[in-house]
């Protein structure tokens, strides 16, 4: 048995970390997102793409609820982390965003310090015992997200005094302070110009040996240098999903063909 792991392992096997099936979304009559099936796997880069309005954004905040923010969002399917149903009334919507960590399209850091942006999800979630673990914690947490050596000397300044790209990185550290397992990013680089967007980029990278990294994406080229696997959508259907490296020299559908080309979006 282990000797079989090993070899999965050796072959790039990953095993599933999300799996979504005959996933509806409604926007009090507007139907969203149509039947979508599709497995996230666990430390692997998984890119949304598509036209704007196609239903990315609003499928990626399915997986972790933050639809039901919405009054008039319905979200109908099923999706399993690690096999449990992450909408079964038992499950706590609070802790399921700690577990799947989001950051957004624009840096939205807190207006507090940038330890206290980074402790703040430890501190509500009862993850530290003192201040030498939580110290620990926003340290780990600023050196995984690749901004430890410029803010580590102004860790008490507002973290919304960092540059543009230096916020987005503070708002990675303060979305893994809670050891999620998975991490989604809805156009993480949109506001951003390119020296920045290229160090977030290579920040993704070494957060997929970590999390499960999920990101929306505009740019067809940053999905192609970022994710292993990626899903087009096109007017509220996944229209495919497989390798990245397939999806963009050999799709199957000749709607992702035309995306890709050029065509239309």
């Amino acid at each position: 048995m282990t000797n079989m792991r090993m070899t999965e392992q050796d072959l790039g096997v990953r095993e599933n970390k999300i799996e979504a099936r005959g996933v509806d979304v409604f926007y009090a009559d507007t139907h969203a997102i149509k039947a979508v099936d599709v497995d996230i796997l666990d430390n692997t880069v998984t890119s949304f793409i598509g036209p704007s309005g196609c239903g990315k954004s609003t499928f990626l905040r399915c997986l972790n609820r933050m639809n039901d923010t919405i009054p008039i969002c319905r979200v109908t399917g099923d999706i399993r982390m690690d096999g449990n149903d992450i909408y079964d009334r038992s499950i706590d919507p609070v802790q399921l965003r700690a577990r799947v960590g989001m950051v957004f399209q624009k840096p939205n850091p807190f207006p507090k310090s940038i330890y206290d942006n980074v402790a703040y999800g430890p501190r509500i979630h009862g993850l530290v015992r003192d201040k030498a673990e939580l110290d620990e914690v926003v340290e780990k947490s600023l050196r995984k997200a690749s901004i430890w050596e410029e803010a580590k000397d102004r860790l008490d300044q507002p973290g919304t005094g960092l540059s543009g790209g230096q916020q987005q990185r503070l708002c990675i550290a303060r979305a893994i302070a809670t050891a999620p397992e998975v991490l989604l990013m809805d156009e993480p680089c949109s506001a951003l110009d390119p020296i920045a967007t290229a160090k977030i980029e290579e920040l993704i990278d070494d957060l997929r040996t970590s999390f499960s990294v999920v990101i929306v994406t505009h740019s067809m080229q940053q999905a192609a240098r970022v994710s292993q696997k990626t899903a087009f959508f096109h007017l509220g259907n996944l229209v495919e999903y497989g390798d990245t490296q397939k999806i963009f020299t050999n799709p199957e559908d000749q709607r992702t063909q035309d995306y890709i080309t050029g065509r239309f979006g």
